[in-house]
């Protein structure tokens, strides 16, 4: 009898027990694109998103370490395996789609046009200017940007860059006119001082999500069981105001 006690704990333990995730996962970052992701003075990844991966990664019982990569070809490097895992103010675009899963949404952003501070330029001044306009090389609201200028027949004179800083630093010395790019780093900037402004905003709302593999299932269920946990718990809003000024 007690040996059939035994059994049946030890079968219940195993059943009952936490799932434990057998590897560390290799999160890939934009490392300049504050305020979701960026490198810090001390050579340390920092921004919301590796935060809210870290406390994702506690929570759900896995580890993680953040990998700085070339954001033009990070979907490439998912699907290659070199990294797991992108939480970096990534949207979630049916392009994307054909070749990495996405999590559930955990942000929503606006695209806007950035001037210089001392611009009177609309958007619609700008899409109607025929002047240099910037944008981060490998972006969805670049994409947007270099579709419908073709479409509209706009004649832009578009400019790829490699961050958001740095097109902000290009408007600010006048060798371009406007950068397009998300909220998020457009209020960064602002909120850093740069004598730039919001001129407007143009294409579509947009989700961001953590991408993945399609076969990763039991990571897809961990991270998305966390962002779950993660936007429920208090610790989401002391996040949005360590590091967000336009909160959603």
């Amino acid at each position: 009898m007690l040996k059939r006690v035994l059994t049946l704990m030890t079968i219940l333990s195993v059943f009952c027990a936490p799932t434990v995730f057998a590897r560390t996962v290799v999160n890939g970052i934009d490392a300049n694109y504050p305020p979701f992701a960026y490198v810090d003075k001390n050579g340390n990844p920092a921004g919301f998103d590796v935060d809210a991966m870290n406390w994702i990664a506690e929570e759900m019982g896995f580890e993680v370490e953040h990998k700085p990569m070339e954001w033009s070809t990070i979907v490439q490097s998912v699907v290659a395996r070199k990294i797991d895992t992108v939480m970096s103010g990534m949207t979630i675009t049916d392009e994307r789609k054909k070749q990495v899963n996405f999590s559930i949404p955990y942000w929503t952003v606006e695209n806007v046009f950035v001037v210089r501070e001392d611009s009177d330029l609309t958007a619609e001044q700008i899409m109607a200017s025929k002047g240099r306009v910037g944008y981060q090389a490998g972006t969805s609201d670049g994409k947007w940007l270099a579709e419908a200028n073709e479409k509209e027949g706009w004649g832009l004179e578009l400019r790829q860059y490699d961050s958001a800083p740095q097109i902000v630093t290009e408007i600010i010395n006048g060798r371009i006119i406007a950068g397009g790019m998300n909220m998020s780093p457009a209020q960064d900037a602002i909120d850093k001082k740069k004598p730039v402004k919001i001129a407007g905003t143009f294409g579509i709302r947009e989700d961001f999500g953590v991408a993945m593999r399609y076969e990763e299932k039991e990571l897809e269920k961990l991270i998305n069981d966390g962002l779950r946990k993660l936007m429920a718990d208090p610790y989401w809003e002391e996040l949005k105001a360590k590091h967000i000024k336009d909160k959603k």
